[in-house]
């Protein structure tokens, strides 16, 4: 059992550290300098700076402020047009660190054209932050939560026991972090982003790139400001009416299923550079079928893989890694290949040469699902009381999709029972019409965020409109493509959207395709204009995929 011993003695200490009474926020301006290495490790040039806003936004004469800390990337083209705001989903995934890094900077700077500085910064409750959510404070209690994450459907009796525990969990931030859960809502981090607005002293207007629940905070930044809306791109969009009101993010695992099962056609039609199909005849539905049939078999005899069992949990982890980028596609068949043929000493070796598997601290291996939870819960108001209310949402999430269903019941569980009352949350609608239209953008097969919900939300904001990425995987920084490039530069450049229907296709056929997005940006702007590649997932990967399902953005706010 979880042990919240230290619960008391934490709300004696004070937890706001990045609280300050500074230079009042209304009259700043950002000056940018050297960053500390150590808060953004980096591999680029990047400028940082720091904003003092207020803590809360529900308390006028309130002094107190919170410090924001921000980084940019300059434009490669100068003099700069302006700034492009940034975030990259969770609710919870860092904003500097992953702006600061070349190959993500790189294809940002294409995709703008090259001619915006690029700020992104890490939201309120996300580790970065000086407010991090963070219910436990000791690591043994840490211990027992990380290692009490499981899938919902690991075993007949798993779902009661999440339910348990999410009563506890919520217990213990309500002693813990009531105030700092107060704070960290969707609708606070959309005023911070318009502080940042002000602070730049550009032109007054928000300019945003939002991916998976960045789209979430750009719909509702932009429902809140409408008239301060210059160019807003929202990519691999979350249905925000189901991340406020519903149970459950049902929208968006509409087409997991789909894409799972176009992995294998993919790879069937692809045998000579796939090791599931190669030297056999198999089909895609009977190498996804041999799949199914292997998790089954690990869910009651677990495999074992040096000092590390290959169980349930593990295996849907890692191949639901696949539904992310298709760039890492062949080198997740070969993995299963090994899987599949029991050749568990090969993966043995792989595991210790990855070195990814030992967590040693267990605070800081939770710090991104608690910022999930922290945000999430605070913004969504479904509440049940019982365990027999809950059952609906779970059976609604297993026939919706096979593959996704059952990895974000525990985080739903806690938030049906969570305590912390916050200080807003957004509660309106999204019919708005903004100053300049909005750009949706939206993946053919997105197993995260359906194209669905893309077309859903874009019906409800006057004048947007939709690109559709003819491609797999989670938004259209899976899909290198230079039709996309010279769609959203020329959305940047000077708010061109793309005709109706407009279809983009990707430059990387799966399986078959080694292009990156260093290619294709090279193509556009020409040879040497960029040079970094991101890395695709390896087989050796499987290390984290031993660490808990909803450690890896299984909560629905990927």
């Amino acid at each position: 059992m979880v042990s919240f011993r230290s619960a008391v003695e934490a709300l004696l200490i004070p937890s706001f550290l990045g609280v300050s009474l500074a230079q009042p926020y209304r009259t700043q301006k950002l000056q940018w300098g050297p960053c500390n290495e150590t808060e953004v490790p980096r591999d680029i040039p990047v400028e940082c700076s720091v904003l003092y806003v207020p803590l809360d936004y529900t308390e006028p004469n309130c002094n107190e402020t919170l410090q924001l800390d921000l980084v940019r990337v300059a434009s490669a083209v100068k003099p700069s047009k302006g700034s492009i705001l940034f975030n990259f989903g969770g609710p919870g995934e860092a904003g500097r660190s992953t702006l600061a890094t070349q190959a993500v900077a790189d294809e940002l700077l294409g995709l703008t054209g090259r001619q915006f500085d690029l700020i992104s910064f890490d939201p309120r409750g996300t580790a970065g932050s000086k407010i991090p959510f963070q219910c436990f404070d000791v690591e043994s209690d840490a211990w027992s939560f990380l290692y009490d994450l499981k899938v919902g459907n690991q075993s007949e009796v798993e779902l009661g026991k999440q339910w348990a525990r999410g009563e506890m969990y919520a217990d213990a931030c309500l002693k813990t972090q009531n105030k700092t859960g107060s704070v960290i809502t969707t609708a606070f981090v959309a005023r911070d982003m318009m502080q940042i607005v002000d602070a730049l002293q550009e032109d007054g207007l928000l300019r945003y790139w939002g991916f998976s629940y960045g789209t979430t905070l750009g719909a509702t930044t932009a429902a809140m400001f409408p008239d301060r809306v210059e160019r807003v791109i929202l990519d691999g969009v979350q249905n925000p009416h189901d991340y406020y009101h519903a149970a459950a993010n049902f929208e968006e695992w509409t087409d997991s299923d789909a894409e799972f099962s176009a992995f294998f056609a993919q790879c069937a039609a692809n045998r000579e550079y796939c090791a599931l199909a190669t030297g056999n005849n198999k089909t895609g539905p009977e190498l996804e079928q041999e799949t199914w049939d292997l998790l089954d078999t690990v869910k009651y005899h677990p495999l074992v893989v040096g000092n590390y069992l290959l169980d349930y949990a593990a295996v849907k982890n890692y191949l639901v890694e696949q539904l992310y980028a298709p760039s890492g596609w062949s080198e997740g068949a070969a993995f299963m290949q090994l899987v599949l043929t029991g050749q568990l000493d090969t993966i043995t070796e792989l595991l210790g040469a990855s070195g990814e598997v030992n967590i040693t601290d267990p605070i800081a291996a939770l710090q991104l699902v608690q910022a999930e939870t922290g945000i999430y819960c605070g913004d969504n108001q479904v509440r049940n009381d019982k365990f027999e209310d809950f059952l609906p949402t779970v059976k609604q999430l297993y026939s919706t999709s096979k593959i996704l269903g059952d990895g974000a019941t525990s985080v739903y569980s806690a938030c049906q029972q969570w305590k912390i009352v916050p200080k807003e949350t957004y509660t309106g609608d999204f019919n708005v019409k903004t100053k300049s239209p909005v750009l949706f953008i939206g993946n053919t097969l997105d197993g995260l965020t359906p194209l669905k919900s893309a077309k859903n939300v874009s019906s409800t904001f006057e004048g947007s409109a939709l690109l559709t990425v003819n491609g797999y995987g989670h938004t259209s920084l899976s899909t290198p493509s230079a039709c996309t490039i010279r769609t959203t530069a020329a959305y940047w450049e000077n708010g061109t959207l793309p005709a109706e229907g407009k279809i983009c296709e990707s430059d990387a056929p799966v399986f078959s395709s080694s292009v990156t997005w260093a290619d294709v940006i090279n193509e556009v702007y020409g040879n040497g204009t960029v040079t970094a590649k991101r890395d695709v997932p390896h087989p050796h990967r499987l290390a984290r995929s031993l660490i808990p399902l909803p450690l890896k953005r299984w909560s629905g706010q990927a």
